[in-house]
């Protein structure tokens, strides 16, 4: 937490907010909790701590939040795929922990979800756990914990770090990579949301639409105000306010591979570099069939994007987020060219759409599926002590019970139908694969492979996935406050 006064004021009415409603949308079982009093033999690869700590923003913002190894973004964790690992993972605080192994293709007991019935880290304990890193590129780990209307838990902590995994070839030709964690801080209660019309193509389906409006409608005649949303005074790359920390220094010419990570509890961003153009080469760690150049990067909740940035325009630049509001509070780093001077410029962009189809291989006609599982995605606004309430074909997920609603058949390949009947953009997760895009918005694409994918208000998205993992996986929208409060199931894969 920030030390000022407008925070301690903040805190005071959340604290208030908190005792009015659940803590959670049914409470998280611990029953997969680890006392293991035998510590394991041999030394580990690789060693994490979870710990309460300090991150310095800047010179005069200091947060206090849970963190890897005492620090923000957790260590970039360098692994080889198809390499053995061994890790010891140690729980300093008061509380159980889960260690979620976002983008890799683990057994359920390693992957760090407890709805998949991955054992807890004790408060005060550890597990070692050991798995072959897979698949290759940008992945990355962080906390897989409920958190209701507790902001200290969750992914609206600290708890994220970058994990590369070596490919046995890169994706294209660079100078050098650069790391990029984009994260908020300091989250609080507000009714307001931030519309966002950014997706490409924007078709919407009128009766999605309808659905969701009769909804807002039969709760404004129950009297219900609008759902809680979560915004954040802080923002941050590295861990640093724009203008803090050390700047990203470049030479003319160079050609910079940057592994941009949205660690955001609940804000899709965005990230611009005036002058110049990403070529993207890769989405979620997968090398994407058709590179292509952008102005903008637009990246979910958890995605990630790999971008080669050819330096061919010297100066003093800011890369930041396009809300100026953001940027100007954090949102942003800098990029200085050597023999550059002058002060950092910010140049807004022509405006711009994303649209996954862009690195998509032309005239892509995917697989057959051998099963269609339809999904309509709708909200209660305001049914759960002032939160809004999801569900995936009108069921909410509910963490006492933990169902599968949907049985697979391992080796079968099954095609995802959702449909959004709500005005939020979802990006959707499936864990322990990764998914083909078959269709955005009624029209079809292939070859762009993904574990999290932004399903647009009122859209149809179609993703395709071959069911090789046996037993639970977990699927849900990865902004917090959607997954905790219903929009996540269970595969059940025999």
């Amino acid at each position: 937490m920030t030390l000022d006064r407008r925070h301690l004021l903040k805190l005071g009415a959340a604290a208030s907010l908190s005792g009015a409603i659940p803590l959670v949308a049914g409470a998280q079982t611990m029953d997969h909790v680890l006392h293991d009093t035998n510590p394991p033999k041999g030394i580990a690869d690789h060693t994490i701590r979870i710990a309460t700590g300090l991150v310095e923003l800047a010179a005069d913002t200091i947060v206090s939040t849970k963190l890897y190894n005492g620090q923000f973004p957790g260590p970039l964790l360098r692994l080889q795929e198809g390499r053995a690992v061994t890790i010891d993972i140690h729980n300093d605080t008061d509380t159980p922990e889960q260690f979620h192994w976002h983008g890799q293709f683990l057994p359920p007991a390693v992957d760090g979800a407890s709805e998949e019935g991955t054992p807890f880290i004790p408060a005060h304990g550890m597990r070692r756990i050991k798995f072959t890193p897979g698949p290759s590129g940008l992945r990355f780990y962080h906390t897989h914990m409920t958190a209701g209307a507790d902001l200290s838990r969750g992914l609206y902590n600290g708890l994220a770090g970058p994990v590369y995994i070596e490919p046995r070839r890169e994706p294209g030709a660079y100078d050098r990579e650069v790391f990029l964690t984009l994260k908020e801080f300091d989250p609080y209660f507000s009714r307001t949301e931030m519309a966002l019309d950014f997706l490409a193509p924007k078709t919407e389906v009128a009766a999605l639409r309808e659905a969701s409006e009769a909804s807002v409608q039969a709760a404004a005649k129950k009297g219900l105000p609008d759902g809680f949303e979560v915004a954040y005074n802080l923002f941050s790359i590295n861990g640093h306010m724009l203008g803090e920390g050390e700047a990203i220094r470049v030479k003319q010419g160079e050609r910079v591979l940057f592994h941009v990570l949205n660690a955001s509890a609940s804000e899709i961003r965005s990230l611009a570099l005036p002058g110049h153009v990403f070529k993207v080469v890769s989405l979620d760690g997968n090398v994407v069939p058709n590179p292509a150049e952008v102005p903008v990067l637009w990246i979910g909740t958890a995605e990630r994007i790999s971008a080669i940035v050819e330096m061919k325009n010297p100066g003093i630049w800011v890369m930041g987020d396009l809300m100026d509001e953001d940027r100007n509070r954090g949102m942003g780093i800098v990029v200085e060219y050597a023999g550059a001077t002058g002060k950092p410029q910010w140049v807004k962009p022509e405006p711009f759409r994303w649209n996954y189809g862009l690195f998509a291989k032309p005239d892509a006609k995917p697989a057959t599926p051998d099963e269609v599982i339809e999904m309509t995605i709708t909200s209660n606004p305001a049914a759960l002590g002032g939160f809004d309430q999801f569900m995936i074909n009108g069921v909410a997920f509910a963490m006492d019970k933990m169902d599968p609603l949907f049985r697979l058949k391992f080796g079968r390949r099954y095609r995802l139908h959702m449909r959004n009947a709500t005005d939020d953009v979802h990006p959707m997760h499936l864990h322990r694969h990764s998914f083909e895009l078959t269709s955005i918005a009624g029209i079809p694409t292939g070859g762009v492979m993904k574990d999290v994918a932004m399903l647009g208000k009122f859209q149809e998205m179609e993703v395709d996935f071959t069911a090789d993992q046996r037993g639970l996986s977990l699927f849900h929208c990865h902004m917090q406050p959607h997954m905790d409060f219903g929009l996540m199931c269970l595969f059940d894969c025999s």
